[in-house]
């Protein structure tokens, strides 16, 4: 029986993982080894590893290393104890294959001690760019010290092996957070507000604004721009959530705060919504606004607009709900003025989703139970250009 251990560290990032950690838990041929830490296991990102046992996932591994700093000096030691925890982790439960999703920095330190005990890694979301962050690096780096690669678009397959990575170990599946909107049975309006405790039977907008790790402050002049902007639509509720526990997150959790505090009748502000909720909002709200992946990967499914602020995903491929615009408050106010618009809604009903229809993680889970493990772990660099002679 194959093991295969499953790292996750945010609540994103576990949704897109649920059916790729599903399959190997049902599957005969696998036993799951499921390490949870960072924001999962911070009450102030709602303690969201909970979630993950009311989900019927046993957990392996709880590593504590995020530290209730966001500067640059304790992001890198919340880092360094993650590599610490994830050694001890794969020496304490020697799993066959370790599988990461993304581009984060608890991601690469599971990766350099994964590469260090020679376990072989497989990785979801590589050869994506996103100039504004310093996960551009992170997720190229884990690349490097990967074996086996599940991308999402062909584009993104041709850039892992662009980077050196052997054809045969590159495989186009898809977005495996699709999955989710196929297989889910989505809540209805009344049962989501029920839930929320927030009433989402009139307009409204889903709003998740991330720090912007390559510029200064994190963008956090931006996020004020939008909340200015989104005063001038009274008209529109709006559920935001979190960010992520990046590099001056909490400075924009509490420009947050204080929007939530100045219009409490009129936006939710949540730590966490869960993966059903999240979805459920998905598909009822106006527009996605802010500049979060799940906007640019999952939203399109619905055929709804997506307003993308600044440069967090700059490179991505996007589709065509996808409205691009600056960070000034003009911008964001002209972005969302189209957004709305009805001749923009048609078009968002006539588009398909870049990434993909839902059928990514069975593919995925396939291959990690098929692929051979013999002598991986040992790479040859591919060369692009020798090869092309």
């Amino acid at each position: 029986m194959r093991k295969i251990a499953v790292f996750t560290g945010t609540r994103a990032e576990y949704g897109l993982l649920y059916w790729v950690i599903k399959g190997i838990q049902e599957s005969s041929l696998s036993e799951l080894q499921l390490y949870v830490g960072g924001m999962h296991l911070s009450p102030e990102f709602g303690y969201t590893a909970s979630r993950i046992i009311e989900d019927g996932f046993p957990i392996t591994e709880k590593m504590e290393f995020l530290l209730s700093s966001d500067t640059p000096v304790g992001i890198a030691k919340s880092m360094g104890l993650a590599l610490i925890g994830a050694s001890e982790a794969l020496d304490r439960n020697k799993p066959d294959l370790l599988v990461l999703l993304g581009d984060r920095f608890e991601s690469m330190a599971l990766a350099q001690a994964a590469m260090l005990a020679c376990i072989p890694v497989a990785h979801i979301h590589g050869g994506e760019t996103t100039e504004g962050l310093i996960d551009e690096a992170a997720r190229h780096s884990i690349t490097k010290m990967s074996h086996f690669h599940f991308t999402t678009t062909e584009a993104y397959r041709k850039r892992v092996i662009q980077l050196g990575e052997q054809p045969n170990t590159v495989f186009n599946f898809g977005a495996p957070g699709i999955d989710s909107i196929v297989k889910l049975p989505l809540m209805e309006r009344k049962s989501l507000s029920e839930s929320l405790g927030f009433d989402v039977s009139s307009p409204y907008f889903m709003i998740t604004y991330h720090p912007v790790t390559l510029e200064k402050y994190g963008s956090s002049e931006s996020l004020i721009n939008l909340n200015k902007a989104l005063e001038l639509f009274p008209n529109y509720k709006c559920v935001i959530t979190y960010p992520n526990a990046d590099t001056h997150g909490r400075e924009l959790i509490k420009i947050l705060d204080d929007f939530k505090a100045q219009n409490p009748d009129r936006v939710l502000l949540v730590q966490s919504l869960g993966q059903l909720r999240y979805l459920s909002l998905l598909k009822y709200c106006d527009a996605v606004i802010g500049n979060s992946s799940s906007g640019l990967i999952e939203a399109p499914t619905f055929n709804i607009p997506t307003i993308n602020i600044g440069n967090r995903q700059k490179g991505r491929i996007i589709g065509d709900t996808v409205i691009q615009c600056g960070d000034s408050l003009e911008e964001i106010k002209e972005a969302i003025d189209v957004a709305v618009s009805p001749e923009f809604k048609f078009r968002c009903k006539q588009a398909k989703n870049p990434y993909g229809n839902g059928d990514s993680s069975i593919q995925i889970v396939d291959k990690l139970l098929s692929c051979s493990l013999d002598k991986v772990v040992a790479k040859s660099f591919y060369d692009f250009e020798v090869s092309k002679k």
